[in-house]
């Protein structure tokens, strides 16, 4: 069995037998206590072996592997997460920027506020990153007369928008 079915059955089992409730909290101290890790060795690209960091970190393997799922997509070379064995080198290459935004997609407040960030990004750029992320949520109604979002010069009335339908860009 890999260690990412490990984990996804490991959530499950937790969640029917103490609630989802609970698994968050126990695995939301988890991660925090691997982020902290990670964030205050930013200047590195973090290299372990999945086993010795949850020994070192006294976490079950299963919240390692966790970790590693959660992180993956601010990575600038994804893993495999799936294929990843419990005594493989790992190398994360994080993309910190999108790692801040995701942190605030997912609402991790207890991630995005650690103390660790000030040592990668001041106030004033984590201020700029959460205005960009709120930014990016956003909808924008295009009016009929504006210009049409689609790049063609036209009215959106005359273009994607002749249907009569809104269109959000």
């Amino acid at each position: 069995m890999s260690v990412y079915t490990q984990w996804t059955d490991y959530v499950v089992s937790y969640i029917k037998t103490k609630g989802e409730k609970a698994f968050w909290k126990e695995y939301g101290k988890a991660e925090e206590k691997i982020y902290r890790l990670i964030l205050s060795r930013h200047e590195e690209k973090p290299s372990f072996i999945l086993s010795q960091l949850a020994k070192e970190q006294e976490l079950p393997l299963a919240f390692v592997v966790g970790f590693l799922d959660g992180i993956n997509e601010s990575l600038k070379t994804p893993l495999d997460v799936e294929g990843v064995k419990e005594d493989d080198q790992v190398t994360l290459d994080i993309d910190y920027h999108k790692l801040y935004i995701n942190m605030l997609d997912a609402g991790a407040e207890y991630l995005y506020r650690l103390p660790q960030w000030d040592a990668i990004f001041s106030e004033e750029k984590r201020k700029e990153l959460r205005i960009e992320y709120k930014e990016s949520k956003m909808v924008h109604k295009v009016g009929r007369n504006e210009p049409c979002p689609c790049g063609s010069g036209k009215k959106y009335k005359k273009c994607c928008g002749a249907n009569g339908a809104q269109a959000a860009s």
